[in-house]
């Protein structure tokens, strides 16, 4: 993270863990207006990668699962990047400034990517870099982000995943609810500024909560190579072209479509109390001795609890008794995502 940006929101009231912005001094009630008002919550759980040159969109389209080639200035999208066995390495959400490409992943594996990304650049005319220092990520829910948003000088793109850019930077269409705003370093306070006076500013686990509401998952360093895209519903959230071409991993993930060998996804639950880590194995009564699928991602409830997003066997979710942590553990309680399994 900037880290004049982390002392500038530290001068705002905010309070970090583990790099985080875990909140702005009342946790509970950030969740509670996350659920019922509008907020805004600066994203320093992820990171940025740039990706530049003449070869770059051609680059990233040889490694990516979606279509990176055709990707206009005023559209973004969802990709994976993969191993050579289909797992999943990393999830992205893309989208251009100018001529490069900006890569949003989880943070905590965002070096390690930006190296191994860097390893198959080999002769292409294309050069990554690490923009998280250079752009600030801030994420606006609500009724009323419309209207802040406006307020920079911009209106909020009419579609998901449509873009619109402005003096100091982009914004993002994610869903009908959330938005996103890509901002340069040197205008992010102001911006904030302009949208903590009309918004609430929370923190990590309230814009998290959010996006497990929406069913959006993320790869982080405990669950990289745990999931071929359809297992974390990467196809169904507009991650997913089967018909771009190659890409490492590709055969098998055209493979699980094509010849209907979809065993896992990923579902959207409750349990009482308590938040479990992301790679938490989960456990049924079918197969009690052994892992039926793994937490992904969690965050605190607003009305108590913990929202989980868990990829699992199918069969096991059917059969509706799934555990978190061992044989014994808290019951997921199964919620509906917003978008089929199909």
């Amino acid at each position: 993270m900037n880290q004049n940006w982390q002392n500038y929101l530290a001068s705002r009231g905010a309070r970090f863990e583990a790099d985080e912005t875990n909140d702005f001094g009342d946790a509970l009630a950030e969740l509670q207006a996350a659920a019922a008002d509008t907020v805004v919550a600066p994203l320093t759980q992820f990171g940025l990668i740039r990706a530049t040159g003449e070869d770059a969109a051609t680059f990233l389209h040889s490694l990516f699962s979606n279509d990176v080639q055709h990707l206009g200035r005023d559209r973004a999208e969802r990709c994976g990047f993969c191993s050579p066995k289909g797992r999943l390495l990393a999830d992205f959400l893309v989208w251009r400034e100018d001529h490069d490409y900006l890569l949003q992943l989880s943070a905590d594996i965002q070096p390690a990517i930006l190296k191994k990304l860097g390893m198959y650049v080999l002769r292409s005319k294309a050069k990554l870099s690490d923009a998280s220092g250079d752009i600030v990520l801030l994420g606006i829910a609500g009724n009323g982000a419309a209207a802040a948003i406006k307020a920079l000088g911009v209106g909020i793109p009419a579609a998901p995943f449509d873009v619109a850019h402005f003096d100091g930077g982009t914004v993002i269409r994610l869903d009908e609810r959330r938005s996103q705003l890509a901002v340069r370093a040197n205008a992010a306070s102001q911006v904030w500024e302009t949208l903590a006076s009309q918004v609430r500013p929370v923190g990590t686990p309230a814009w998290r909560w959010l996006e497990i509401e929406a069913g959006i998952p993320h790869i982080t360093l405990p669950t990289q190579e745990e999931f071929v895209p359809q297992m974390a519903n990467l196809e169904l959230i507009g991650g997913v072209s089967f018909t771009k071409g190659c890409y490492p991993g590709q055969e098998v993930v055209a493979r699980t479509k094509y010849l209907g060998k979809v065993k896992r996804r990923t579902y959207l639950a409750h349990i009482s109390s308590g938040c479990p880590l992301p790679g938490t194995d989960l456990f049924s009564p079918e197969l009690p001795e052994q892992s039926c699928g793994k937490v992904i991602q969690a965050a605190p409830s607003p009305s108590g609890g913990c929202e989980i997003l868990a990829s699992m066997l199918m069969s096991s979710a059917e059969a509706g008794v799934v555990r978190v942590g061992s044989a014994d553990g808290q019951r997921l309680e199964f919620r509906s995502l917003p978008y089929p399994l199909e």
